[in-house]
């Protein structure tokens, strides 16, 4: 959605000591690998040609499924040079605020059996798998070292999730955490986590802007709509991955290079979503900063067929695809009539035209039904564009789970 996203975003880092410890047997071999978390890089950190030499970057992420191995991806999308990572580890979290991960649970992560690896600008790797008892509904900690500069820093502006760094050296193994002073609230480097071992075969991934991105959520407590989905999964027994791909301020149809909104989604669909691991369902919430945002778009027509691109695409992939109807923003800093009835005439045709395989109304679900055009007050951030909590947990109380 709007552009609050600045260079301030990079990191701040830390000092301390470490502690080695060695990675247990992969597990065996097999295709059963679903993605448990994910999101999507967006730009190289502004300011960081030099990239982060001798820093550990300890990044906390949420879980959807669990299970008893896993790999993890780690992206240079946005780098301008090669990345040398010196040290990869995985953990469990013992403490979601903090760095320490829990007794025991340490992985250090190697690449075709090495425990270093180059990844080349705009590559992303894949580490070999390893053992590890993966909460269901809980948190990892993902850790990289990189010992060299390795131009701008690829990352996640908008995590709503404290992270940790230091600047002092390679702490990726420190199972205590104590060096991870300094904070950061973006991700770097990490991308993906997949499980091995969950009790599903398929992943749910949520295609969007900043409403999918969990802007104005808790911070800390991952209250965005995709994660409340997957709870409401967990809930109900039908569990499933659930991975973001959601970017603020991002946009069906234009980008800005270099810009933390990402590329657009049809330029980013297959590596952010279609070809994540155990994808079966695709949804789609995205096209309200095509209109909202400047230049403008108030031809219907340009959006929609940006969706019936992403069907296709989708479909192409054997992959289902579900649309979400894009939410009220009257009262937002540019809303006016013109722009509303672009977006009504998006919202019949998501609603009406049958393209795809099934719809999620979350207009119906968070407006206000005596003023149709805005959110419900009860569900309204503030700045009349983004859901709070409670807006956010309508959304996820609106998706048809026997539809995914």
């Amino acid at each position: 959605m709007r552009r609050l996203l600045a260079a301030g975003t990079a990191i701040v880092l830390t000092v301390g000591l470490g502690t080695v410890s060695t990675s247990a047997p992969g597990p065996t071999p097999s295709t059963n690998w679903i993605g448990t978390w994910a999101t999507a890089p967006s730009a190289g950190v502004r300011g960081t040609e030099a990239g982060y030499p001798n820093y550990s970057i300890r990044n906390v992420v949420h879980t959807s499924v669990g299970g008893h191995g896993v790999r993890v991806r780690l992206s240079n999308a946005f780098g301008t040079a090669p990345l040398t990572l010196g040290r990869v580890t995985v953990a469990v979290s013992a403490d979601p605020s903090g760095p320490r991960a829990v007794a025991g649970s340490m992985r250090e992560l190697t690449f075709g059996g090495a425990g270093t690896t180059v990844v080349p600008a705009g590559a992303e790797v894949l580490s070999d798998p390893v053992r590890l008892r993966v909460p269901e509904d809980g948190d990892l900690l993902v850790t990289t070292y990189t010992p060299t500069p390795s131009g701008l820093v690829t990352y996640h502006p908008l995590a709503r999730q404290t992270s940790f760094f230091t600047r002092a050296g390679d702490f990726a193994a420190e199972e205590s955490g104590a060096s991870f002073v300094e904070r950061t609230k973006a991700w770097h480097y990490v991308s993906g986590v997949d499980v091995q071992g969950a009790p599903t075969s398929r992943a749910v991934a949520t295609l969007g802007d900043s409403i999918t991105d969990g802007f104005a959520s808790t911070e800390g407590a991952n209250q965005r709509w995709p994660d409340l989905l997957s709870d409401r999964m967990i809930a109900e027994g039908r569990r499933h991955g659930v991975l973001n791909a959601g970017i603020s301020a991002n946009r069906l149809l234009l980008d800005e290079p270099g810009d933390p909104s990402g590329r657009n989604a049809l330029a980013r669909l297959d590596g952010d979503a279609l070809s994540r691991s155990g994808v079966g369902t695709l949804i789609v919430l995205e096209g309200i900063n095509d209109i909202q945002q400047t230049p403008h778009q108030t031809d219907p027509a340009v959006i929609i067929a940006a969706y019936r691109q992403i069907i296709a695409q989708t479909h192409a992939r054997g992959i289902r695809v579900v649309g979400g109807t894009l939410t009220p923003f009257k009262g937002w800093m540019v809303y006016d009539e013109t722009l509303e009835a672009t977006r009504q005439a998006v919202n019949t045709f998501i609603r009406t035209s049958g393209a795809f395989d099934a719809v999620i109304d979350f207009d119906l679900a968070v407006r206000d039904p005596a003023d149709p055009q805005r959110l419900l007050p009860a569900y309204d951030s503030g700045d009349h564009l983004h859901p709070g909590d409670a807006g956010y947990q309508a959304m996820a109380d609106a998706v048809d789970l026997a539809r995914l």
